[in-house]
């Protein structure tokens, strides 16, 4: 069974720089308060890094 990491958006994109508001949606997280259960990944982790500000882990498996 692979790793997998739950996320929570709990900051908004607006007057957020365009690249931000990109890694959001890649993650799958537009809307606040949204939650996406995601294989734990270096590029995944990376893209939680660059966004830690908007974001929450609630919970890592595996």
């Amino acid at each position: 069974m692979a790793k997998t990491i739950v996320i929570k958006q709990v900051g908004s994109p607006i007057r957020r720089p365009a690249d931000q508001r990109a890694t959001l949606i890649g993650l799958g997280l537009n809307k606040m308060h949204r939650v996406r259960e995601l294989e734990d990944t270096p590029s995944v982790r990376g893209m939680i890094r660059k966004i830690s500000h908007m974001v929450e882990i609630l919970e890592e498996k595996g």
